[in-house]
This record gives structure tokens, C-alpha cells and sequence, in this order.
């Protein structure tokens, strides 16, 4: 039970999270992730916010496990960066989510195009932001003791080299074990949800603006002799046109 809980379903939430982007990318290149043809005022900011609050989200996790001792959490002014870095991103990334994700939840015209997955996006993020806040401030952690590094750092650690150490989770307090069981549903769950294209389709629009400005030295290339194979994004062009953000 301990290493299927702490090992083959972060693997299985991996795989997911790779195989999902791929079937989107096949099956509507990314471009559901609105309700409607337009985007309102609102919408707009809900994507701003989020795009500016998961992303300093995520580098602040970063940054504080890299900067963290095997006991010790960052401190002195990086330790209070961090912190006052996440107390900005938490807000932005689910004033976000909400801005995009319960307005079609309570929009009769639009409650049709609602999926199961959307429905449970919102209280994921949700429970993933309050956790990460329960870590953070948990009464457990001391100067000479970092629960966080110890646990979810950790196990973390041990997966990405391969090397997993399961009983870390194991016996980890119960705060602990929900953060890394919601984060493992998140990962699992993003490809599918609407959110996951105000990450993807710009990488997707960059990629194929990269594309383009390299057929004309391609083409100089071929006409000089050269072989160069043509450039393209993941087996077909990039999707171009709508959205208009």
C-alpha cells in the first residue's frame, strides 16, 4: 500500500499529465478552453491573474527547495521574500481560477458545455492553495526542524532521481500526505481541464512564430545546397487565429 500511494501513483499521475497534453494537442489543439468565441473583461484578467500567479507560485516552491536545508527552511531576507512572494501569487492564481471557472458553472447558456473535470478544477486549486498555506505555516516547523523538507521536499527528491523513499510519506503528518495526494490529482487532472491552454497555447503560438522565422533561412539554405529538414511543431503547425490573447 505504501509504495503504490507514494510511488506508482505520482508515476501514474505523471504519466497522465504527459499523455494528456499530447491527446489535447491531437484532439482540439488546447482551443476549449473558453465557453464562447469572446472573451469579457473579467475573463481577461482572470487569465492575467492566473498567468502571473501560478507561474511565481511555482517558482517560489522552486526556488524555497533548492534554498532549503535537509531540516531548515530558507532564512533571513530570501526566507522573507519567498514568503511575501507567495502571499501575493495564492491570491492572483485563484482569483484567477474563479474568474475563469464559476462564471459558466452558474450560466445557464453555458452549464451544457461544463465538464466533469470542470467542476472539480476549481475546489482542487482551491484545496491545493490552502494546503501549500497550512504547510507554510505549520506550528510543527522550528528553525532546526522543517517538516516540508523533510517530508515533501524529500519524496519529491527521491522520484525526480529515481531513487523513491516512500516511507517518508508514509509516516509524514496527515497536512502533509493531503498536500501530496491533491498536488498528485492536479498533475493528473490539468491537461483536461480549460486552464490548461492559458499555458499552452501561447508556448504553442511561440513555437510556431519560431517556426516561421526560420523557414526563410531554410529556404536560403536549400537553395544554397543545404539539406536542412523543415521545421515543424510537434508533427503539425501550431494552432493560430483565435484565441485573441
Amino acid at each position: 500500500m505504501m509504495v503504490a500511494l507514494w510511488v506508482w501513483l505520482p508515476c501514474a499521475a505523471a504519466l497522465s499529465f504527459v499523455i494528456g497534453h499530447v491527446w489535447r494537442y491531437r484532439h482540439d489543439g488546447f482551443r476549449s478552453h473558453l465557453y464562447g468565441p469572446r472573451l469579457d473583461r473579467a475573463q481577461r484578467f482572470g487569465i492575467r491573474a492566473f498567468r502571473i500567479g501560478v507561474p511565481l507560485l511555482f517558482a517560489v516552491r522552486v526556488a524555497e527547495a533548492l534554498a532549503a536545508g535537509p531540516h531548515s527552511r530558507p532564512q533571513g531576507s530570501l526566507g522573507a521574500i519567498l514568503l511575501a512572494l507567495q502571499l501575493v501569487a495564492v491570491p492572483l492564481a485563484l482569483a484567477g481560477a474563479g474568474l475563469l471557472l464559476v462564471p459558466p458553472l452558474i450560466s445557464a447558456d453555458i452549464r451544457s458545455r461544463v465538464t466533469p473535470v470542470d467542476r472539480i478544477t476549481l475546489p482542487v486549486l482551491v484545496a491545493t492553495m490552502t494546503t501549500g498555506i497550512l504547510v507554510t505555516f505549520d506550528t510543527g516547523s522550528t528553525d532546526n526542524r522543517y517538516r516540508t523538507a523533510e517530508t515533501l521536499f524529500t519524496w519529491a527528491r527521491s522520484l525526480a532521481t529515481l531513487h523513491p523513499a516512500p516511507e517518508v510519506m508514509h509516516h509524514a503528518p496527515a497536512v502533509y500526505q493531503a498536500r501530496a495526494l491533491v498536488i498528485m490529482v492536479l498533475i493528473a487532472i490539468w491537461p483536461y481541464t480549460r486552464l490548461a491552454g492559458i499555458f499552452t497555447i501561447p508556448a504553442l503560438h511561440l513555437a510556431g512564430r519560431l517556426a516561421a522565422a526560420r523557414r526563410p533561412r531554410i529556404t536560403a539554405c536549400r537553395r544554397r545546397g543545404g539539406a536542412a529538414p523543415p521545421a515543424r511543431v510537434g508533427g503539425r503547425r501550431a494552432p493560430a487565429g483565435e484565441p485573441t490573447w
